[in-house]
């Protein structure tokens, strides 16, 4: 990006990119999803779980899975808590009704069933005509319940996905923490994915499954009944014996399904695990596609297509992998699924014949039986149809609680000392910004800079140098507040804007307008200002397109990109400007006319630039130098280019008191431009 907020009063925030498919329906009513003004509740991250030393590292590995799916719930039950939807309570007890009138609507066909087969048997034709037209009123009233249920079950779905999403994104956004997820280690690779895909899947699969169960407990509560009512006792003669079983039918019920699901845990042992992994490999190709895109222009300049389609295909190769893992989870669960499925329909008939054939069971109560049967097996073999679902989330909650936990460590650091925080304030007096014994550190308390302490007055323009590799690009990070481990304080004069460019400004989806008025709104300036301003940086024959949706990022040069950057600041007028290395993609002459161009606009304005080239200094007022050393760069000189009217702030002097001694009547130098 290339305008980063610092103030209250700065430019507006930058919007989350979009969130759905273009082809998906938009809500038709405010309540398809929570308010977009009122965000989720600050949950206090949980402390971290660590697995004792006397563990090995397999149960180690399990107590890490068990604690990820806890952070999960401990973020997504806030849905349903205080400050959550509002619609969530009323959204669950309507399904849990529907669920529950949708069961008696199966009791009744169950008893349609017997009633039909029973007149049936007797030649009742006026039974049968009654039964028949029962029977249409019967699944009117189950599609609708049925389908009512579907769309209240999608909505729950829906709401908790949004509500969720809006409190990760919300997270992942403040305080630079996006960015700040590429400086520390943890599992939260390809976040984009997590938040998209896997954040789906892991807030869909938990509301199928509560309803699911639920449906299936009240099913088999209610059917077992029926068939214990029907059934009664079996007597078998074995070895001359007698055998009795009570309730032969629910005995015959409840071990086929025991059967059938201990068959299917055992199979499906590790489809948790393999489903994660490909979930790991679909993200990791995704991003390499993605990465190729952003970087086409390079890559087609250096000709690099053989070496990255080898790249793809070592990356493809690997999901294919996990894939085919997966596939042979999938063909030993089918095998127990389908097999059961089968049979299942089969077994009452044959348990029922004999009592049927001796006539103390009429034909009505054995198809009441087979259809109790099913509908108890079905409700029992819950497991057997959705193992496979329960894997996938289990790997999906545990992918997004690993992100959570990734930004529950940087939140925990923001409120701790404990790695030391950059502090952040404002100046006292005519100061715009000032740098107090400033040291910037690695999360893991490495040096980078340390002890730097600049006073930088209004219009005055730095020049920060130094070899590649001294710290500029981090102590401009600190400057802007994504970089935010160190000591010191880094402090702003109280309501002014701060506006940065970077060497790579970004460039948003859509119309050139909102690319040339980014981070602002697009309707923020006239079509006139808007091209007033292009105008000025040399980009006047792109005015007849600021209206234009194009691949801006992909269509503009990395030069076009940073004249459009220098526009931005034409609209924004912020008044204070960090350059870095924001004119490295211009020539020389091209750079001349964009430095005089903001000197000449915006005259009042305090400027920071960070670059290597030695041309720039005639652009700026004041140079001050970093130096690589052992233990983290430091600033070893602070000259004026331009002679000023106002004393040399401290760090001047410190430093000349920091040289070798003078001959006495000796003048302390003092580098100017000539």
């Amino acid at each position: 990006m290339s305008g980063a907020k610092l103030k209250p009063k700065s430019v507006d925030d930058t919007e989350p990119q979009g969130s759905e498919t273009a082809a998906e329906e938009k809500p038709s009513t405010a309540e398809a999803v929570p308010p977009p003004d009122v965000p989720p509740p600050e949950v206090p991250p949980p402390d971290v779980i660590e697995p004792g030393p006397e563990l090995t590292p397999e149960e180690a590995e399990q107590a890490r899975k068990k604690y990820l799916l806890k952070r999960f719930w401990i973020s997504a039950r806030h849905y349903w808590g205080r400050g959550g939807d509002k619609f969530a309570w009323p959204c669950t007890l309507g399904l849990l009704a529907l669920i529950g009138i949708n069961v008696g609507f199966q009791y009744g066909i169950n008893l349609w069933n017997r009633g039909i087969f029973d007149a049936i048997e007797r030649h009742d034709a006026g039974t049968v005509y009654f039964l028949s037209a029962v029977f249409v009123p019967l699944v009117l009233g189950t599609v609708a319940v049925v389908t009512t249920q579907v769309a209240l079950r999608m909505m729950i779905q829906r709401r908790w996905r949004s509500w969720l999403t809006t409190a990760v994104i919300g997270r992942w956004l403040a305080n630079g923490r996006y960015y700040q997820l590429n400086l520390i280690g943890g599992d939260h690779k390809n976040p984009e994915a997590r938040i998209s895909e896997d954040l789906r899947i892991a807030t869909e699969a938990p509301v199928d499954f509560i309803a699911g169960v639920i449906s299936a407990f009240l099913a088999a509560s209610t059917f077992i009944v029926v068939l214990w009512t029907i059934g009664g006792a079996l007597t078998l003669p074995i070895a001359g014996f007698t055998v009795t079983i009570p309730g032969f039918l629910v005995v015959t019920a409840v071990l086929y399904a025991a059967i059938t699901s201990s068959s299917m845990a055992f199979i499906g042992r590790r489809f948790v695990q393999v489903s994660e992994a490909k979930n790991q490999t679909e993200a990791e190709f995704r991003y390499t596609l993605t990465h190729v895109r952003e970087n086409g222009e390079s890559i087609a300049l250096l000709g690099g297509e053989e070496e990255e389609r080898n790249d793809l295909h070592k990356t493809f190769t690997n999901v294919l992998g996990q894939w085919a893992l997966l596939a042979r989870q999938h063909m030993r669960t089918t095998l127990v699924s389908h097999g059961s499925m089968l049979i299942a329909p089969v077994v009452p008939v044959l348990l029922c014949a004999p009592k049927f054939l001796e006539g103390s069971m009429t034909l009505g109560q054995v198809m009441q039986a087979a259809s109790a049967f099913a509908i108890v097996q079905g409700a029992f073999g819950w497991l057997v149809d959705n193992y496979p679902r329960l894997a996938d989330w289990n790997a999906c909650a545990r992918r997004i609680a690993s992100l959570m936990m990734s930004l529950d460590g940087l939140e925990r650091a923001e409120q701790s000392d404990a790695l030391g925080r950059i502090k952040r304030g404002e100046t006292e007096g005519e100061v715009m910004l000032s740098l107090n014994d400033l040291s910037v550190s690695l999360d893991d308390g490495t040096a980078v800079v340390t002890e730097t302490q600049v006073a930088i007055e209004p219009g005055e323009r730095v020049l920060v140098s130094g070899e590649s590799g001294s710290g500029k690009s981090t102590l401009v990070r600190a400057i802007a507040g994504l970089w935010p481990w160190g000591d010191g304080s880094v402090n702003f004069h109280a309501d002014r804007r701060l506006f940065m460019l970077p060497q790579r400004p970004y460039i948003p989806s859509g119309t050139l307008r909102r690319a040339v008025a980014y981070p602002g709104a697009a309707d923020s300036w006239t079509s006139d200002e808007i091209k007033a301003a292009l105008d000025k940086v040399g980009l006047a024959y792109l005015n007849d397109k600021i209206e234009e949706d194009a691949p801006w990022d992909q269509t503009l040069s990395g030069g076009e990109k940073q004249r459009l950057a220098f526009a931005r600041l034409l609209l924004h007028t912020p008044d204070i400007i960090v350059l870095d290395e924001a004119t490295s993609a211009l020539d020389e002459k091209s750079q001349d006319r964009m430095m005089q161009m903001v000197i000449q606009e915006l005259p009042e304005v305090t400027i920071i630039s960070v670059a290597h080239r030695a041309e720039l200094e005639v652009f700026h007022s004041r140079k001050i130098t970093l130096e690589r050393r052992e233990g983290g760069a430091k600033l070893v000189s602070d000259i004026d280019l331009i002679k000023r009217k106002r004393k040399r702030n401290l760090l001047s002097r410190v430093l000349e008191n920091r040289r070798s001694p003078r001959k006495a009547g000796t003048a302390p130098n003092k580098t100017r431009s000539p």
